[in-house]
């Protein structure tokens, strides 16, 4: 599949919901991994690395959608206030589930926004 026709929202999509399954599920089923010497939760490089995978992908099919479908903003705003609580999850940790999920719903809801102006 050439690149110009993948699919930039849908993949945004699967990265939040994959970014959830890590942040809700993952501590509950590898608890146990700190005791093998693993060190995949709450590992701050990890936690990055997934909010920049999150961001690139999300700027290209915001950018995509914005320049050649719809030219509105509300989109992008919506996914830069996600980030933000991604962010701030990085920052004040007592707050992280919270942070966490805001940031899932806005990523979700301007992905879908964003899907459904560039259908139309």
């Amino acid at each position: 599949m050439p690149i110009r026709k993948l699919n930039w929202d849908a993949l945004g999509v699967a990265v939040s919901v994959a970014c959830a399954i890590h942040c809700a599920v993952l501590p509950l089923v590898l608890a146990t991994l700190p005791v093998l010497g693993i060190n995949v939760l709450h590992n701050p490089g990890f936690e990055c690395g997934m909010i920049g995978l999150a961001f690139l992908i999300g700027a290209r099919a915001f950018w995509h959608g914005f320049r050649l479908h719809h030219r509105r903003f509300l989109p992008s705003v919506l996914f830069a206030v996600a980030i933000l609580f991604l962010i701030a999850k990085q920052v004040w940790r007592q707050y992280e589930g919270v942070f966490v999920g805001l940031g899932v719903l806005f990523i979700l809801g301007a992905h879908g926004l964003n899907y459904r102006l560039c259908r139309r």
